[in-house]
């Protein structure tokens, strides 16, 4: 269990750095989709760069270690990361999830990851499961279409220690 030092750095870090139009960014990738995610987060480093990176601990460490990007990684999904994640997404500190699933293949935690969908539905956070939709909002972040997340979930810079 994290103390709470370690619960308060992590909060800080998923608001952001004091940039208004930074973003906090989920990254979830089932296993067969997990080299998908790597090739698109490779693509968009640039974009991503910008933001405020999570994800389950799996999919976490594989697209930092091949882009280099600064990714606060929770548990592996079977773990209860993917459930962590879902705690950040009711208290709205997540303002974009991309979540590339298998739908071929039916997995244990299945129930965890439809409430997934389920809280971002219910918190009006725009979620990807798939590339193609994922690239889409990549590029609209870029342009500025999703700035209405910082009026519906205002960034606090982080208080000076």
């Amino acid at each position: 269990m994290p103390s709470a030092d370690e619960r308060e750095e992590t909060d800080r870090r998923l608001r952001g750095k004091g940039m208004v139009q930074q973003m906090n960014i989920a990254l979830i990738a089932h296993d067969k989709k997990k080299e998908l995610m790597v090739q698109f987060c490779t693509a968009y480093k640039a974009v991503l760069a910008k933001h405020t990176i999570c994800a389950t601990g799996k999919t976490g460490k594989l697209v930092a270690d091949a882009t280099g990007l600064e990714i606060y990684r929770f548990l592996s999904g079977p773990q209860g990361g993917d459930q962590q994640i879902g705690a950040r997404i009711a208290y709205n500190e997540i303002d974009l999830v991309l979540f590339f699933r298998d739908p071929l293949t039916a997995k244990y935690y299945e129930p965890d990851m439809l409430s997934i969908i389920k809280l971002c539905d219910m918190h009006n956070i725009p979620i990807a499961t798939n590339a193609a939709t994922a690239e889409a909002l990549i590029l609209g972040l870029d342009r500025g279409d999703l700035d209405w997340r910082n009026i519906v979930n205002p960034k606090k810079a982080p208080e000076k220690d």
